[in-house]
């Protein structure tokens, strides 16, 4: 199975990540748990550009993304995948559509096709979406800001929208989870979906 979790920055989305791949481990399964941008010493490398380097035009931004995407998938997750391991990733190519196409405006048509063409197509089987309130995913967040957290409240609440709209675009594949809710809930009705793939 390939799973993916989404969210705004602070959304407890990495949370859930790692508490599904424990999960999948305890239940005897081979699990390659990974990240994006990341995943692969490109992906990191790139992912310290994208972070924590200097101002990006916003297509500089989104072709940085696809291209670790491109690395992450060539090189981990679907070796992977055809080891027959589940892969968990945080954050995947909705992060873009989300982020990039929707909250930077390049368009979610635009970014979604760049992601595709640099994935040879690969979907997630089923993506989780952490929906946090973006002013309460703000508190939430701590340590150093990187350079997409600093970015104005504004910015975050349409990455959230486009989030939403994803959601309600694709409910066969993007599972919409309260964030609100303690991080145990929220991972046992993550444990329920994953059942059903089982």
């Amino acid at each position: 199975m390939f799973l993916t979790f989404e969210g705004i920055d602070g959304s407890g989305k990495s949370t859930q990540a790692e508490l599904l791949a424990a999960w999948l481990r305890e239940q005897g399964r081979t699990v390659l748990s990974t990240r994006e941008p990341g995943g692969t010493p490109v992906g990191e490398a790139v992912r310290r550009l994208l972070l924590d380097g200097d101002e990006l035009s916003p297509w500089a931004e989104a072709a940085l993304f696809a291209a670790a995407r491109a690395e992450h998938v060539e090189r981990a997750i679907r070796p992977a995948l055809g080891r027959g391991e589940d892969v968990v990733c945080d954050r995947y190519l909705d992060s873009s559509v989300a982020y990039q196409g929707i909250a930077r405006g390049l368009g979610e048509e635009r970014v979604l096709d760049l992601s595709l063409w640099a994935t040879q197509g690969l979907l997630p089987d089923r993506t989780f979406l952490v929906l946090t309130d973006p002013d309460e995913a703000r508190r939430r967040s701590g340590g150093e800001p990187d350079r997409i957290e600093r970015e104005a409240a504004e910015f975050m609440r349409r990455a959230d929208a486009g989030y939403r709209s994803l959601a309600a675009a694709h409910p066969d594949r993007i599972v919409a989870l309260d964030g609100s809710r303690a991080p145990d809930e929220i991972a046992e009705e993550v444990r329920e979906h994953v059942r059903r793939l089982l």
